[in-house]
């Protein structure tokens, strides 16, 4: 075997594992304390993103698509991290602070594209407050374990 198709092999193994990791921590963070705050009906909320308002009437099965989706997105976010730190290095060198603000990166994207292109066009106005805790919950529960993850498990970062 090539050594650069074992380094390559490697490098994807880590990938995957910091990607998941990061994507299940931030997810079920996310998710319990969204459940917490606004109810544990939340991930037929999320599934009405794709379905419609309508979904919060489903079922077990709607429930189950938002928390797939729920967790979808929390691995994409993950993988968006992962691969830009594959160039900007300072993103693995300082996951506190560039965690943070990937977690409000996270939160803004949410409320200023994904609700408002989704089935349940979700759009302000909006109370402070709520923007305010969105942001931190964001910040910390999002960004901190998908930075922290892709530090630990992802591999190396060529400079």
């Amino acid at each position: 075997m090539p050594a650069g198709s074992v380094a390559q092999n490697i490098d994807r193994k880590s990938a995957w594992k910091a990607i998941g990791i990061g994507g299940l921590i931030a997810g079920t963070l996310d998710l319990t304390q969204a459940c917490i705050l606004f109810g544990w009906d939340i991930p037929k909320v999320i599934a009405g993103g794709v379905l419609g308002p309508g979904a919060v009437h489903g079922g077990v099965g709607v429930y189950l698509l938002g928390v797939v989706l729920h967790f979808f997105i929390a691995c994409s976010a993950a993988a968006i991290y992962f691969a830009a730190s594959r160039r900007l290095y300072f993103l693995v060198e300082h996951p506190l602070v560039c965690g943070l603000f990937f977690g409000a990166a996270v939160e803004e994207v949410m409320n200023l594209a994904v609700l408002p292109l989704s089935a349940l066009h979700a759009r302000g106005p909006y109370e402070l407050r709520d923007l305010i805790q969105g942001l931190l919950a964001h910040m910390v529960v999002v960004g901190l374990p998908i930075a922290f993850s892709v530090r630990r498990f992802g591999g190396a970062v060529e400079v």
